[in-house]
């Protein structure tokens, strides 16, 4: 990467991308798999936006993650909720082996499951690549049915999506926000635990939320991987600042996503997402703040962050804002790291 080109291009700093670059910085929610398995998009093309611009797809690709030097990301298999049981298991069975394999023959990508490993991946000069799942649905036939996880090939599951199921209730319009957990979504939180495997809880209903934690192992950090702040802008994707506080008292992180619908109501810029960074600073202190993009998941992101290739602006907006380079580290990957830490060693 030529730095000062790239800082010309971007319009920030070269202190800024070399910030960026040299943080190891993860992003924990990306979705380009789904394109993958809806028309084939080429996770080892670059992109720079889509058919429909910055809207839906084109932000993310495993050349620009190398390229720009994103340390780490969490590459997630999204679960189709109209599928039976059976068939959602069917799927995320073949999804994982498709996904395994793109990350296993893509240059200069490492599937890891630990921080260690992710160490060793960087070391090497490689993307680290977490696998995660969106929709625990994907695995609700029965409790036996998380059995498929026990090899920690996935680092993390998103419990809910956008649509309740059998485990519980979605914060989306259209489900009954009001419920929570069911009996079986409390003891599939009981089995991930079990498993080392990280509960995310992006997405759930605030009932279910806090059910979850009543039965979530105590030593255990919580994730939220990609949300957006209530005590920035109120919206039914968001959590509050109570929610926060449960997350940071566990150890865990969240992650502003970049969903601009869900950080404002208008005008959204990489200064609107940084005002959701520094929320979860100032009620929670900066160990706790992280970035989980949501790119590709059929959002629109700001303008001016309209993909991977654009987050030095982000770093830039920060140091705008007098912050310092350790807590700008912890926000773009530390933390990140810390909690895989906690969790897998």
């Amino acid at each position: 990467m030529d730095v000062s080109d790239t800082a010309r291009q971007l319009g920030v700093t070269e202190e800024a991308v070399e910030l960026f670059h040299g943080s190891d910085a993860i992003d924990l929610h990306i979705e380009s798999f789904i394109w993958h398995r809806v028309f084939g998009y080429d996770l080892n093309r670059t992109h720079r936006g889509g058919v429909l611009g910055r809207s839906f797809f084109g932000h993310a690709d495993f050349p620009t993650a190398r390229d720009i030097g994103l340390g780490g990301a969490a590459w997630f298999i999204t679960t189709n909720p109209l599928r039976s049981a059976s068939g959602r298991q069917r799927a995320l069975e073949k999804n994982l082996q498709v996904l395994r394999s793109l990350l296993d023959n893509a240059p200069g990508v490492t599937h890891v499951r630990t921080a260690r490993e992710f160490r060793a991946a960087r070391a090497a000069g490689d993307h680290a690549a977490f696998i995660g799942i969106q929709g625990g649905n994907a695995l609700d036939e029965n409790i036996a049915s998380l059995d498929l996880l026990a090899d920690g090939s996935v680092l993390f599951v998103t419990v809910m999506h956008l649509t309740s199921s059998r485990l519980g209730a979605s914060s989306a319009p259209g489900s009954r926000r009001s419920a929570g957990l069911t009996d079986l979504g409390r003891v599939y939180i009981e089995r991930l635990n079990e498993l080392g495997v990280g509960v995310d809880l992006a997405h759930i209903s605030r009932k279910g939320f806090f059910d979850a934690v009543e039965v979530h192992d105590k030593t255990q950090p919580l994730w939220v991987t990609h949300t957006g702040l209530a005590g920035v802008y109120e919206h039914w994707r968001n959590i509050t600042d109570e929610q926060l506080r449960v997350v940071a008292d566990t150890g865990g992180t969240v992650g502003v996503m970049l969903q601009a619908a869900f950080l404002g109501r208008r005008a959204v810029t990489v200064a609107t997402m940084v005002d959701h960074l520094a929320h979860i600073v100032d009620t929670v202190g900066e160990d706790h703040a992280s970035i989980g993009t949501d790119f590709d998941g059929a959002i629109t992101p700001p303008k001016d962050l309209p993909g991977l290739w654009t987050l030095p602006r982000a770093v830039q907006e920060m140091l705008d804002r007098g912050w310092s380079d350790v807590r700008i580290r912890k926000i773009l990957g530390g933390n990140a790291l810390r909690v895989v830490e906690a969790l897998r060693g």
